[in-house]
């Protein structure tokens, strides 16, 4: 028996349905009804001869074949939908396009403010919108949803290419009155002060390395949700701050704090870029990676 004709405005319902596990929240997310999403499921029921989304519990949860479509449906959506954005040529200053960029406060401050002067004399008519990665990040960018995401290499997806962009280490920061801290910062000092950390969305990248290679915990007295708000919270205080080292210089050149040198070893990491590969070939995202590019060379 032939199977009826899938109506391919319901893939990107059902992409919606999968990720929402709820009707009601898929309805938001697409601005219906709650009965015309129940409607729509109830065909995507019929084509797929499957439930899809079941009861357990008190949750929704995917059906095997549900499980199975998740992959595909984001790469097939994907690609239409760069098929569709992507144009013979990409003219800068006339192109009113927008680009999402996942990227932190450090890498912001560090890299991307030179990127946005570039696009507002080369490229005016452009928007870009900037989101802060999260747990998430790495899906998102699976899924097509971002434009490009600049992360350090342990954020990186594991399906995308990572080009390296710049390299980092971490410097000891302090309020520049603190007259109790040598210029050097020894080891046993270091664990006696209180510590300002950034809470970076569950993963403590600085303070698992640390544990690991130093086997110590340090006290930590102030958690922060970015890194401008590190060195901030120090200014007045007795407490230091481990963050990474561009960010550090940039903060001693606004703020009265100042680089304590640490008498032990501290991680070294890599910022990477990445995005979709279906968008390879896209003009428009070529233009703003060569664009990142140029400028993390400018970086040395």
């Amino acid at each position: 028996m032939q199977r009826p004709r899938l109506d391919l405005n319901l893939l990107v319902t059902l992409k919606t349905l999968l990720a929402e596990r709820s009707v009601t929240r898929a309805a938001q997310a697409m601005c219906v009804t709650q009965p015309a999403m129940s409607a729509s499921l109830a065909r995507l029921r019929d084509y797929f001869d499957d439930h899809l989304i079941v009861q357990v519990g008190r949750s929704m949860e995917l059906t095997p074949l549900a499980e199975c479509l998740l992959s595909p449906l984001n790469d097939t959506l994907t690609h239409i939908h760069a098929t569709l954005a992507t144009r013979p040529r990409f003219e800068p200053a006339t192109s009113c396009r927008q680009f999402t960029i996942l990227a932190s406060d450090y890498v912001v401050s560090v890299l991307l403010q030179g990127v946005l002067r570039r696009i507002e004399k080369e490229a005016p008519g452009l928007r870009v919108q900037i989101r802060p990665p999260g747990d998430g990040a790495a899906a998102l960018l699976d899924a097509g949803e971002i434009d490009v995401l600049v992360v350090p290499t342990r954020f990186a997806s594991a399906e995308q290419e990572a080009v390296p962009l710049f390299d980092d280490d971490y410097k000891v920061v302090a309020d520049q009155a603190n007259d109790a801290l040598a210029d050097q910062l020894p080891f046993a000092r270091y664990l006696e002060l209180g510590h300002v950390v950034f809470d970076h969305y569950g993963k403590p990248d600085y303070d698992t390395w640390f544990e690991k290679r130093h086997g110590e915990v340090r006290r930590i007295e102030v958690v922060v949700n970015s890194f401008w708000q590190m060195a901030q919270v120090l200014v007045g205080s007795a407490r230091v701050a481990a963050m990474p080292g561009r960010m550090a210089d940039l903060a001693a050149a606004s703020l009265p704090v100042r680089h304590v040198r640490p008498g032990f070893e501290t991680p070294k990491f890599s910022v990477v870029m990445q995005w979709h590969r279906y968008r390879d070939q896209d003009p428009g995202s070529v233009w703003l990676r060569d664009l990142i590019r140029d400028e993390a060379r400018r970086l040395g």
